[in-house]
């Protein structure tokens, strides 16, 4: 996960004892502490190797973006690599790698993380130099406009040469009328071709702050040692001005279904897709988000779920179709559907079995036997989840950025086995609404699919969100 020229960035408590400038809360295995500078540390043990993985996460994202300068926290992410007083532009991915660690970045509408995978001997090292660029970054204006390149060239690769994500980011804005949601990640190319230096520097003062960030460091550590070592390093820096209200917008009510249709000769394959407005685990009222979750596993598992063996194992209509539900945000979450037409099989033969599908669960709900196996899996993925150090790392600090507790990451196998079958039902009826919907329509030219563009890769519609 090292960077590259295209890419240089690409997810408690404790027994208390005294430190003169922190707080803290009691527990048994994860630990949550606050600097008197308004910094938040999380410690997650885990001394399975002598490894620890560092993440700090500031509570921005591309949502809270100014207005016309969209792009600008994905562009200072990768800013953050170029160097301060003590480390050289460029340096810094260089000293982790020679420190035998990785390192990475990236940016999404409500977040951005900056982390490293290291031995746990080398942890005041990346606190150090990451306390470092929280309040030095130094900025050469050549260094910018270089970089500004490079962000125009990762739009092009990522968005611009891909028909299925030039559609997803359409059906994204479509999406969203009034919500920054709809602005994507990595911002529109016409307002990226003008961010500059002070641009960077200005969102950089406004949000990159102790008061700002969280601290995650999962491993083989003791949270003595690690609060610690970021008294030591976080902590002797200033905190910043007080934190602004993250007040983005309401959507309106939604009275009318959207549709968004693209037609692009490079498309390889059709592909149907809808996402609708849905609720968030952090908006969401008790069970509704877990609901969501389980319903999309319920709509989409490939196999075993209904749109795959209505569309594809009983009409073969469709050579593959599932579901979505991207919960994970601070103010909107979304519920996607999708299918890839079989064949010559036209685009819009598949809609009325989708609907129909959509329409039989909203109606009558799940049975008890799906309920119950799509619960287990999510659970055992929360067994999975915890044995890898990144991602316990990544899901606490999640959750935190995005207006979650503790609690709620600790209570989530408890969450999902409160979930009823009436409760499924009741989120169908509520989110499932084509009120509430955008439909996405990729097509490509018959023509120069029968002349081999159907070689090419399909990309299957996602939630996507996240640029690195």
């Amino acid at each position: 996960m090292l960077k590259n020229h295209l890419a240089a960035c690409l997810v408690l408590f404790m027994t208390s004892f005294a430190l003169p400038t922190a707080s803290f809360s009691a527990g048994a295995d994860v630990s949550h502490a606050k600097l008197a500078n308004g910094l938040e540390i999380v410690v997650i043990p885990d001394r399975r190797a002598p490894v620890v993985t560092h993440m700090v996460w500031y509570r921005v994202g591309a949502s809270d973006e100014p207005r016309g300068k969209s792009g600008i926290a994905h562009f200072l992410e990768h800013l953050m690599f170029k160097g301060t007083e003590k480390i050289a532009p460029g340096d810094f991915s260089k000293i982790v790698a020679r420190n035998g660690g990785q390192d990475n970045a990236f940016t999404t509408q409500d977040a951005t993380s900056y982390f490293q995978r290291v031995a746990k001997e080398r942890l005041p090292l990346v606190m150090e130099m990451e306390a470092d660029r929280m309040a030095n970054l130094r900025l050469l204006n050549e260094d910018v406009l270089n970089e500004r390149q490079v962000i125009l060239e990762e739009r092009r690769t990522r968005v611009d040469n891909d028909p299925s994500s030039i559609l997803s980011e359409q059906v994204q804005a479509a999406l969203f009328l009034a919500h920054p949601y709809g602005i994507p990640v990595i911002g529109w190319q016409h307002e990226m071709e003008h961010l500059s230096r002070e641009d960077a520097l200005s969102f950089y003062k406004t949000y990159y702050s102790p008061n700002n960030a969280i601290l995650v460091v999962a491993g083989d550590v003791e949270a003595a040692e690690v609060i610690k070592l970021a008294e030591e390093t976080y902590g002797k820096l200033p905190a910043g001005a007080p934190l602004l209200r993250r007040d983005r917008g309401i959507e309106p009510e939604a009275i009318a279904a959207r549709r968004v249709i693209l037609r692009d000769e490079r498309a390889a394959k059709a592909t149907l897709s809808r996402s609708y407005l849905a609720a968030s685990y952090t908006t969401a009222k008790p069970r509704e988000a877990e609901s969501l979750e389980l319903l999309a596993s319920i709509l989409g598992s490939t196999g075993t779920g209904r749109l795959y063996k209505k569309l594809v194992v009983e009409e073969r209509k469709a050579s593959s179709a599932g579901a979505w539900f991207a919960g994970t945000a601070l103010d909107y979450g979304r519920f996607g559907i999708y299918a890839v037409p079989a064949g010559d099989i036209p685009l819009e033969a598949l809609e009325p079995l989708m609907d129909a599908v959509v329409a039989e669960v909203r109606d009558n709900g799940v049975t008890a036997a799906e309920l119950e196996r799509v619960r287990n899996a999510a659970i055992a993925d929360i067994v999975y989840d915890a044995d890898n150090q990144t991602n316990l790392a990544r899901t606490y600090g999640w959750a935190l950025v995005t207006g979650r507790t503790i609690e709620d990451v600790k209570n989530r196998e408890a969450a999902l086995t409160a979930v009823t079958l009436d409760d499924i039902k009741n989120a169908a009826r509520t989110h499932l609404d084509m009120r509430r919907s955008v439909t996405g329509s990729l097509l490509p030219d018959p023509k120069k699919v029968a002349a081999g563009a159907a070689t090419k890769k399909i990309s299957v519609p996602g939630p996507g969100g996240t640029i690195h």
